[in-house]
């Protein structure tokens, strides 16, 4: 039995080993699906439930703490992961209601076919009594859906904000033991997952910094009981503030872009800008996405394939172009056989970004003399714009 306070319980599932979320994300320390149970004097309720894939581990919980009777399932959020085992929970407890908004409730129905006389729908604000502990819901949208919602226990302070400050981390430790593991693996949840919402996670956060919270207790990932340690790390993420960084993800066929990425790293370095570079045959999406939150520029490399962008090259303007980082700067390098439009395709799938695109540069096959000069030159460029922002000496 995991007691997060007196008639606190976690009752949800530890996922070891998936290694892949939504069929993209990878999740290289597994997961977990947080449920919580919250006994009261009068009334019951289970503030979501896990991955139908876990519906056992969820129900064997609720029988170790000895429930016999629920009285409210809280919905925060209609996804899967959090929802997918309400269907089993109503069956086994059939006089229990859903509580949840009515934005949550239209997809629920959808998603679960769950009748619409099970519900009880309530809106931002809105309290639920339990007898001595009091459910107060909180609106949150786009964190990640437009239908999430968190509950604060008033009487023990702890704010339940489903998705918001997760980390996909598995892990036997109810509360958080190792600041720098859990530091990594929510900065990796809140690149993958959150920063798309950039300026409606900052509303959000100015909108649960009212309430007076000594816990949060997400629904992946371990319990903050010092919450400060998460908050004070979003309100870094989605500052405007970018650091002195370059990240280059790159793709070579032939070796002429390796040489040229190889050249424009040693480029950067020698004017004292970091650089995060990332072979796409190889590498791990989510650290890509990781070092997209905090650097001023984004330079992506690849060959010319059929007249446009390497797949993979693609794929990484793609996803940066999702993702929506709060970088300042973007460019192109690359390399061509007979001609194409590499720079002009990879330009129109960044097109979500607000940045400042600087000159590419695109040497017709091996790389030359001129092809280095310009490499420098836009290294020389990189440098001066980062002078600009004040975040290069």
């Amino acid at each position: 039995m995991r007691e997060l306070k007196p008639n606190v319980y976690a009752v949800g599932a530890i996922d070891w080993d998936r290694r892949l979320f939504d069929e993209l994300i990878p999740l290289p320390d597994g997961t977990s699906y947080n449920a919580y149970l919250i006994k009261g004097s009068e009334k019951t309720a289970l503030l979501d439930t896990v991955d139908p894939a876990k519906a056992d581990v969820l129900i064997d919980n609720l029988v170790e703490v000895g429930i016999d009777r629920i009285d409210y399932v809280v919905a925060h959020h209609g996804e899967q992961d959090h929802s997918g085992s309400i269907p089993d929970i109503l069956m086994l407890y059939p006089d229990a209601k859903v509580v949840t908004n009515a934005k949550c409730k239209g997809m629920l129905i959808d998603l679960l076919n769950i009748a619409d006389d099970k519900f009880v729908t309530i809106e931002d604000g809105q309290t639920l009594s339990l007898g001595d502990k009091t459910l107060q819901f909180v609106y949150i949208p786009w964190v990640h859906w437009p239908e999430t919602m968190g509950t604060y226990l008033q009487e023990d302070k702890i704010l339940f904000p489903c998705d918001f400050f997760g980390s996909h981390l598995a892990t036997s430790s109810l509360f958080v033991d190792d600041e720098a593991v859990v530091y990594e693996a929510a900065k990796r949840y809140y690149a993958e997952i959150m920063m798309p919402f950039r300026g409606q996670i900052i509303k959000n956060l100015e909108k649960i910094q009212v309430l007076e919270i000594e816990m949060i207790a997400p629904s992946h990932g371990p319990v903050y009981d010092k919450p400060e340690f998460i908050i004070n790390a979003y309100q870094d993420w989605i500052s405007d503030r970018v650091k002195n960084e370059v990240v280059l993800p790159y793709v070579s066929m032939h070796d002429s872009t390796r040489k040229m990425v190889e050249h424009f790293v040693d480029a950067l370095i020698e004017r004292g800008i970091t650089v995060r570079q990332f072979k796409l045959s190889a590498t791990d999406i989510g650290k890509l996405a990781i070092s997209l939150v905090d650097a001023a520029t984004i330079v992506v490399g690849s060959p010319t394939v059929l007249a446009g962008a390497h797949p993979m090259a693609a794929y990484a303007a793609i996803l940066a172009n999702a993702l929506r980082p709060k970088t300042k700067f973007a460019s192109i390098i690359g390399s061509y056989g007979w001609g194409g439009r590499m720079v002009e395709q990879l330009t129109g799938l960044l097109s979500n970004l607000k940045v400042e695109l600087l000159e590419p540069v695109a040497a017709k096959g091996c790389p030359k003399d001129d092809d280095f000069t310009a490499l420098d030159k836009l290294a020389d460029q990189i440098l001066a714009r980062h002078k600009e922002l004040g975040i290069a000496d």
